[in-house]
């Protein structure tokens, strides 16, 4: 698997990037892949499947000049900014393969996900502070019962594509001030504020990136990231309205 720690300059490239390296492997060019990026400022990022307004305080996005975005894959919306660290997954599929279903591919990456970010916190600190570093729904990382980690796949014929974000110090506040409640929960959130149901992990960027890396086996430098399709799609697709106000 190959390293591409590439942060781009704007939301709608950043975006762009993941849907470009899922197409450009799965044209034959590219190879398995692990991203991080983080963003210097706020924005709102809504599920494939959202509804804007259901999801989100326009008005207080407005009131901040916080743009919103969509992205590619499904699940929920979620601020991003300054305290985020965000990590791709471009994965290939086999008919054999530990990823040849959905499920299986939610397993196996939270599990080996759940790993390194445990690995940064030994069993003596979990056991003091009565929590532990668990799998919680279908694909959220928590410390306890608090998610400090969310993420969606979306799947195409020989590859797939999981992405998602590690809460390291988010200014968590202003994620109840943006957000709505979500319209679909998973059973452990029990209808929980985000104040209540989030937490930051508390570690570097550096930290988190260096576990993933090696659970992953990602060690090498990606050399021929598509940057020239990341930029056309971000133009035509993720910095329109049509796409990011589409439901």
């Amino acid at each position: 698997m190959k390293l591409l720690d590439m942060t781009l300059r704007s939301p709608a490239e950043n975006l762009a990037c993941d849907e470009a390296l899922l197409d450009w492997c799965e044209t034959g060019a590219g190879t398995e892949v692990l991203r991080f990026w983080e963003s210097a400022e706020h924005f709102v990022v809504v599920g494939y499947a959202d509804k804007v307004y259901t999801e989100v305080n326009i008005e207080a996005c407005e009131r901040k000049g916080i743009p919103v975005y969509r992205r590619c894959s499904g699940g929920g919306t979620v601020l991003q900014g300054p305290g985020c660290l965000n990590y791709t997954l471009v994965l290939k599929i086999t008919d054999d393969g530990p990823f040849h279903n959905i499920t299986s591919a939610n397993r196996l990456i939270m599990q080996r996900n759940r790993t390194a970010i445990e690995s940064l916190y030994p069993k003596s600190r979990q056991r003091h502070l009565a929590w532990e570093v668990a799998v919680r729904g279908h694909t959220d990382l928590c410390l306890g019962h608090l998610k400090c980690s969310g993420s969606s796949q979306r799947r195409r014929k020989h590859f797939l594509l999981f992405h998602g974000t590690f809460l390291l110090n988010l200014d968590l506040a202003l994620v109840t001030e943006v957000l709505r409640m979500p319209s679909k929960q998973p059973d452990y959130r029990k209808h929980r504020t985000h104040a209540s149901f989030l937490t930051n992990l508390n570690l570097s960027a550096d930290e988190v990136k260096a576990a993933l890396c090696n659970a992953w086996g990602a060690l090498s430098p990606l050399e021929n990231p598509p940057v020239g399709e990341t930029t056309a799609l971000a133009r035509a697709k993720y910095a329109s309205p049509v796409w990011n106000q589409k439901y």
